[in-house]
This record gives structure tokens, sequence and C-alpha cells, in this order.
């Protein structure tokens, strides 16, 4: 889990940076309008459009722009089509990678994909090559110094969470998918504000990189981040402290 929780925090400080470009204003918009499209314009009987509707607000995207994205996407108001896709592959070291994406045109997101993996040393696999490497879970993040471990760990899982793990600086929640809501109230409503909350794959093992490998894969990890049409990038690499503390410091 800790190249997964690094990573995470580094993802975060880069979302506060693209939240200033407004860049991650497009990527919380297609949420919506696909969580719309899927299961209904109301929150309250979908799960995944509250989940979008709550990111985007807490990154200031305009109450009009959510109002809108949610008709685009139940059709009562004209606009692109998005269509989900996700692919998978292999990066440096051969750690596994999926990608979750949002986009009105396939054939390009997948040509621009296969370009950024091979550029980066990886390639493009099959539907189903590592995927079944992940388990999907809810993943709450806290920062050490936001709470007490005992009163954490009696609270997530008083609420039903699957586990609580303890990382260098951080407090891990892992919960079922359909428990995440539940819990991340729960720790909420106790004054402790999560770092990153999301619905997750989680690698089941990790893939040790080092050296030169590990910055080609947080290299191609950025690019695949940084584009437009994704949603979100997972993966199993496990890369020294160091490496991953010079990135988190190039990403403040």
């Amino acid at each position: 889990m800790s190249g997964h929780s690094k990573w995470s925090g580094i993802k975060h400080k880069k979302a506060a940076i693209d939240a200033k470009r407004g860049k991650v204003f497009t990527k919380l918009i297609k949420e919506i309008t696909v969580a719309a499209k899927e299961s209904g314009g109301n929150p309250e009987n979908n799960p995944r459009l509250r989940t979008a509707i709550l990111s985007a607000k807490a990154q200031n995207v305009p109450n009009d722009k959510i109002e809108t994205s949610i008709q685009r996407g139940t059709g009562q108001l004209p606009g692109l089509s998005y269509e989900e896709l996700s692919y998978e592959g292999y990066g440096p070291g051969g750690v596994a990678i999926i990608v979750e994406m949002v986009t009105d045109n396939k054939n390009r997101t997948t040509a621009d994909i296969r370009y950024m993996l091979s550029k980066n040393g990886g390639n493009l696999g099959e539907r189903g090559c590592v995927s079944w490497m992940f388990d999907k879970k809810g993943y709450i993040a806290i920062d050490k110094d936001k709470a007490d471990e005992d009163d954490l760990i009696t609270i997530a899982l008083d609420a039903g969470a699957e586990d609580v793990r303890v990382d260098d600086d951080s407090y891990e929640v892992i919960t079922a998918p359909e428990d995440f809501d539940v819990v991340k109230n729960a720790i909420q409503e106790a004054g402790i504000e999560p770092e990153m909350a999301e619905i997750s794959m989680i690698p089941q093992t990790n893939v040790k990189v080092d050296g030169k490998e590990a910055h080609q894969v947080l290299k191609l990890m950025e690019a695949l981040e940084d584009y437009d049409d994704t949603q979100k990038v997972y993966s199993n690499f496990d890369i020294p402290d160091e490496i991953m503390k010079q990135e988190a410091q190039e990403a403040a």
C-alpha cells in the first residue's frame, strides 16, 4: 500500500495546482455527466453522482455548471456524448497499470494512450491482463496529525471499515465500496477531514522499482494523469521513499 498512499498524496498536491488552472473542472464535469447518464440525475438515488457533486463542490465548481452537467447527462440538454473506457497495460519494471477514461472520441484516446505507454517504457495490454491484481475498495487517507490512531480505528471499524493501516505519515482506511460513504461520513462527523477519499483499485501486491525505472514509472504516471480524458490511474509500483519525496517536492 505504501506506493499507493504516497502517489495519492502527490496526486492531491497536483490536483490543488490543477484546480488553480481550472484544469480539474473538465474532469469533474465529465464525471458528473457520465454518472447522471448512467443512473439518473437525482444524487440521493445515485451514489456515484452524489460523490461526483461533492468532489466538484470541494473544488469550487459553480453550481450552474454542476446542474448543466447533470442535465446533459440525463438528456435534458444537448451536449457531447461521452463514453467510459478502461485500459490495462504494463509500465517500466513490469508494474501493472489501469487507466479509466471518459472520452468523446474512442479512437483518438486509444491511440494517445498507446503512444504514452510506449514512449515511457510501457505497453498497452488486453482487457483483463492486470485488473485481476487489484481489488475495488473505498480508500480514505488521513494525515497523522489530524487524528488520534486509537480514536480513528474505533470510529472507522464501528462504521463498517474493513481495515485501518498505518503508514509513515498517514492512516489508510479501507472499506467495501458499498460502505465507503457511511465510513467517510462517520470520520468527518468526528471532526476528522480526510486528505483523500475515493473509490479506488487497490493492488493486492506491489512491484518494486528503483533507479531509472522508478523515474520512468513516475514520468509515465504523470503523463497519464495529465491527459485530458483521464479520470483515474491505478498502479502497483513500490518506489523508494527518497524518490517519492523528491517527486512530492516537485509537485508542491
